[in-house]
């Protein structure tokens, strides 16, 4: 029953191991895993079977436990730009989930301008409900996987990869930014995130 790709985790233990991965990209796998067979990888079954069945090509970075997306990128050794991080929003007509780079705050106004709704940042009860799966402070972009109207932010698409939680706090995905397109293709695009300074 194992897996159908090869694992391709690495642990970064220093920054100098994580510069030269950096520019030697791990070879791509497709995900051909069941969710029974999650116990072998820590990734949210969710986001397993959202890989699945879109076909990804990713592989994944193991890091020292980190609390926070910048804490993450840096523990981890990878610029914090391309760091997906997922803020779950609601309204009463429900959840949104942004998806914007860790070095940037969410714009509250645009988002509301964008979507034409009235949001807020959702209470820990409404991620834990929607994202059942992962830790809190860990959840992956793909809302739409979890019935959850997704909005992905522009400027993460501006690099050559993206990098994003696997439902915990201490492995990441990373994928091509084609592919991660690919996989967010049913999230609605906009402009609601600006660097923090």
């Amino acid at each position: 029953m194992g897996i159908g790709c090869h694992d391709n985790r690495r642990y970064v233990p220093d920054a100098a191991a994580a510069r030269r991965d950096f520019y030697i990209y791990s070879i791509r796998t497709t995900v051909a895993m069941s969710a029974s067979e999650g116990a072998i990888m820590t990734m949210a079954t969710t986001l397993a079977r959202c890989l699945r069945n879109k076909q990804s090509r990713f592989d994944t970075v193991l890091h020292p436990y980190s609390p926070s997306s910048m804490a993450t990128a840096q523990a981890a050794h990878i610029p914090g730009d391309r760091l997906a991080k997922t803020v779950l929003l609601e309204d009463n007509r429900g959840y949104i989930a942004a998806v914007i780079p860790s070095t940037h705050h969410l714009k509250l106004s645009e988002i509301c301008e964008q979507t034409g709704r009235k949001l807020s940042l959702a209470h820990e009860d409404g991620v834990r409900e929607v994202f059942r799966d992962c830790s809190l402070g860990a959840i992956p972009p793909v809302g739409m996987a979890y019935g959850t109207q997704t909005w992905l932010d522009d400027s993460l698409l501006t690099h050559p990869d993206v990098y994003f939680e696997a439902g915990d706090h201490q492995e990441l995905v990373h994928m091509s930014t084609e592919q991660f397109v690919d996989l967010m293709a049913d999230a609605r695009r906009g402009h609601f995130a600006h660097r923090m300074m």
